[in-house]
């Protein structure tokens, strides 16, 4: 059943796809790159005081610089698609309100637990833990409404949360990548077990996206098995699942505790970016699936092409202080210090 019908006669500029296009490359560079120090703050509970700070160092002069991304991917969606963002964040209001609930407590918690009362620093650790897992589930779950139209059967919520505990150990997973690089001795090779118990729910949460999104929506079922759809979507599971089997094995070997440690972060950004690209093939050209595309949604021609000035100037200065922070910063974490 084809749900598309006379789309081709609505659809125009191609500024709405630009837009759409930025938004997605923002939400993707910050789930890889916030990801990963939100999956450090979670695995920063399972160890003592001493490593906890060798953690929270190698993520502290890029946290804050990460989430500029999400800032950027929100505020592109309010300024080029007013006539969806309601739409959104209305059906989002409450998940919405908690990850910046978490995002908050991370924020003070970083601080307070080196700047206040020496006695209350645990408290701000579990804290800064207790934050990134709320911004996280919270995260997944937003996905899972989205991915679904924000359909409110016991099937989708199921789905959303499945999505939210899966998006959750990519979190992980990405944050036991980046401590592999980070960090040397037996907290590398911790950060080694931990990759490895957070890889199967990475599969598993990937296999319920390609299995459950297809039988939800009649839409992305046509696109994906439709021809010549199954042809173009085929190769990104596969290349996905490479990538994931290829991640497992080194895992396994010396390696990725030295000249190979940048590995399992790298290919994980594949798979993220494979998702991504799978995901962007099944929903357009809609906004909010089945209901609101692109053009529908979207500001007027004139109001675009100004707001993409702002876009092309905002975008790489915020990328080049990024790569800039990064070179920095480079190599092994040292020892925290404010």
């Amino acid at each position: 059943m084809n749900t598309l019908p006379a789309l081709n006669a609505a659809q125009g500029s191609a500024l709405p796809v630009i837009f759409m296009a930025l938004m997605g490359l923002s939400l993707l560079i910050y789930v890889v790159l916030d990801g990963y120090d939100l999956g450090v703050g979670m695995l920063s509970a399972a160890v003592r005081e001493g490593d906890r700070d060798r953690m929270i160092a190698s993520i502290g002069p890029f946290w804050d610089a990460n989430e500029t991304w999400l800032v950027l991917a929100v505020g592109l969606l309010l300024i080029a698609f007013p006539k969806a963002q309601g739409v959104v964040l209305t059906a989002l209001y409450a998940p919405v309100a908690l990850m910046l609930l978490g995002l908050i407590l991370r924020g003070a918690a970083f601080d307070f637990r080196a700047k206040g009362n020496p006695a209350h620093k645990r408290g701000w650790d579990c804290a800064f833990a207790a934050g990134s897992a709320l911004a996280s589930l919270t995260q997944g779950w937003m996905l899972g409404r989205y991915v679904t139209g924000f359909d409110d059967r016991a099937g989708a919520l199921v789905f959303a949360g499945g999505i939210a505990l899966a998006l959750t150990a990519c979190y992980v997973l990405l944050g036991a990548g980046w401590l592999l690089i980070k960090t040397e001795g037996e907290l590398q090779r911790r950060a080694a077990v931990w990759a490895k118990r957070a890889w199967p729910a990475v599969v598993a949460g990937l296999a319920l996206v390609s299995i459950a999104s297809p039988w939800m929506s009649a839409t992305v079922r046509a696109r994906w098995f439709d021809m010549p759809g199954i042809i173009a979507l085929a190769p990104l599971p596969l290349m996905a699942l490479l990538a994931l089997a290829a991640l497992r094995g080194l895992l396994n070997s010396h390696r990725v505790l030295g000249k190979l440690c940048w590995a399992p972060l790298a290919l994980m950004g594949v798979v993220l970016t494979l998702s991504f690209f799978g995901l962007s093939y099944s929903l357009y050209p809609f906004v909010v699936i089945d209901r609101i595309t692109l053009w529908q949604a979207a500001a007027a021609d004139e109001s675009l092409r100004f707001l993409l000035i702002g876009a092309v100037l905002t975008m790489p200065v915020i990328l080049a202080y990024s790569l800039f922070s990064y070179s920095v910063f480079k190599g092994k974490a040292t020892a925290l210090a404010y």
